[in-house]
């Protein structure tokens, strides 16, 4: 037996009056999850325990089998792990934002945040913009390092983990009471947009139309993580693929072997049949026994408020993602059992994440799950269905039948 998670970061969300009270999971084309689901047990989790930030670090952690109150540290020493950064006890990890600010205000304070990935700016550009930022903001006791697209990391030595809002619980709202109480980190924010603002690249961005990556945003402050092993935990040995350092950083900190795939950004238009090849090469040729495939596309779409794009994101991942992947495996004449699930709602009315129920869908090739009927996943039906998990680091366990 081969065990798969599919995590579509974000796709759960609210009836949306444009989609005749649907939502998008429901709306999408998805035929092949249709058809899955006929088999499938469905039912509701709670992947953000009460109190917790709803965010992609605590979720994810808890789809994997971890109890966020037990093991999170704060998301970005996880993402410090995805690019290699060795943290030492005393350090504090803050993810550090390339954003896009309005520019016709004259303080920083009056800006607006518009976009909180820069037009899901390319680690390329985004490395170059950082490297002139470290050229004049980076001092003693503060380090810069490039992670991917807009997504990068600032260690501060002996620092102090302290509140910070998260740029995408903001959009559209003016920056000044939402800035830093720290004054180091508010006045590196300031000189940031006067470095970044008339930079050649973003003077190349706005004349193609795109939103320019101009204003560092920290957030997501933590300390070291300290996670056990997948492997001895559930006796699995496994495999993460994911364009996201989150996730690729929860990964190293379990032990998992990591899947660099090429072309895969984080955006709507990544490399899915990369990721689908290499979610079957490492189950049929590597020796793992489970992989897990997240896809950030649908999570971005809904920050970026775009009804028709989040609706993509979702059928790409059935027809390019949870379709090549079933037969793949089965293919090899291998039996599967398959989770699918996002880790949180990211709904389109505002923009951000909630810390709501989020259903899943749970297959196994060799017999039916669940109970009549077998209706189509969606947020409904796992709500129809009476199934609960409270406790959503438990819910691998059904996966993996431990």
């Amino acid at each position: 037996m081969k065990y798969v998670v599919i995590l579509g970061d974000g796709m759960a969300d609210w009836p949306i009056d444009e989609l005749d009270g649907r939502t998008p999971l429901e709306y999408a084309n998805t035929p092949f999850m249709d058809e899955l689901s006929k088999k499938a047990e469905q039912g509701m989790v709670r992947t953000v325990p009460s109190g917790m930030s709803p965010g992609s670090d605590t979720a994810n952690l808890s789809v994997l089998g971890y109890d966020p109150r037990k093991y999170y540290s704060g998301r970005s020493p996880l993402e410090a792990l995805s690019i290699g950064v060795e943290m030492k006890n005393t350090d504090v990890a803050l993810r550090c934002n390339i954003v896009t600010l309005s520019e016709d205000e004259d303080r920083y304070e009056d800006r607006t945040i518009i976009d909180h990935s820069s037009s899901e700016i390319s680690t390329e550009d985004a490395a170059v913009l950082l490297d002139a930022v470290k050229k004049e903001l980076e001092r003693d006791g503060y380090k810069f390092y490039v992670g991917t697209s807009y997504r990068h990391l600032l260690i501060i030595d002996k620092g102090t983990v302290m509140p910070l809002v998260q740029p995408h619980d903001v959009l559209g709202q003016v920056v000044g009471d939402k800035l830093p109480k720290d004054q180091v980190l508010r006045e590196m924010m300031i000189k940031s947009y006067d470095i970044l603002v008339n930079h050649p690249i973003n003077i190349e961005r706005k004349k193609k139309g795109l939103n320019p990556a101009n204003s560092l945003w920290f957030w997501g402050a933590g300390t070291k993580p300290n996670l056990s092993s997948f492997s001895e935990k559930t006796k699995k040995n496994g495999a993460m693929i994911s364009a996201v350092d989150l996730l690729k950083g929860i990964a190293v900190g379990a032990d998992m072997k990591v899947i660099m795939v090429e072309g895969a950004n984080g955006g709507l238009h990544t490399n899915y049949e990369g990721k689908a090849k290499a979610a079957v090469d490492t189950l049929i040729n590597d020796g793992n026994d489970f992989v897990y495939v997240h896809v950030e596309a649908p999570d971005e779409m809904g920050h970026q408020g775009s009804v028709e794009r989040k609706i993509k994101s979702i059928e790409n991942l059935d027809s390019r993602i949870i379709k090549p992947i079933f037969e793949g495996v089965t293919k090899a004449g291998e039996d599967i059992r398959m989770l699918i699930m996002p880790d949180h709602p990211t709904p389109i009315k505002i923009r951000t994440h909630t810390d709501e129920p989020i259903p899943y869908m749970l297959y196994d090739s060799t017999k039916t799950l669940g109970k009549e009927p077998h209706l189509p996943y969606s947020e409904k039906n796992g709500k129809a269905s009476g199934v609960f998990e409270e406790n959503g680091y438990r819910l691998i366990e059904k996966l993996l039948e431990m």
